[in-house]
């Protein structure tokens, strides 16, 4: 296994030092799902859902998210986010929620695209939990990453 690089020589977290790191164009692709019953999902699609517009409030919240990562991640550097987007994919039963963040910086955003499609998730079910209690948010992952030293990944 490998170091683990926000552990120091005394086995305490800390946060990594990138002063020495080289600028480079960084990009992080989050995925996940958002399962709910078919008439949860057609308020949604009809945009009659009792807080307003769900699919637009939950892009909102994503961006928002992705930004304010550093503050919510106690070990990641704030970083000056040059894009965030968050996309749906609406089936008949579940919302596919991806998020893409770019950056050019000295460490990668995949905790920010982590973070902006969680929040976009819970933002989904917090506007239509009062019809659906059942929701599942599932399949938090990060399918694909590139830049830096470690160069690409990509999820199969």
């Amino acid at each position: 296994m490998s170091k683990l690089s926000h552990i120091n020589a005394k086995g305490e977290a800390h946060m990594v030092d990138v002063s020495d790191k080289l600028v480079t164009s960084r990009t992080a692709i989050a995925r996940a799902r958002v399962s709910m019953k078919a008439s949860t999902l057609k308020l949604i699609k009809s945009g009659t859902a009792a807080k307003g517009d769900v699919l637009a409030t939950a892009r909102i919240a994503g961006i928002m998210a992705a930004k304010r990562t550093s503050e919510l991640i106690p070990l990641c550097h704030p970083l000056a986010i040059s894009k965030v987007t968050v996309e749906f994919t609406l089936a008949a039963r579940h919302i596919d929620v991806e998020a893409l963040v770019k950056v050019e910086g000295k460490t990668g955003v995949e905790m920010e695209a982590l973070t902006a499609c969680s929040v976009a998730c819970l933002t989904l079910y917090d506007m239509v939990k009062a019809v659906d209690r059942g929701i599942v948010i599932s399949d938090l992952r990060l399918v694909e990453k590139t830049g830096g030293k470690s160069g690409t990944f990509k999820a199969k």
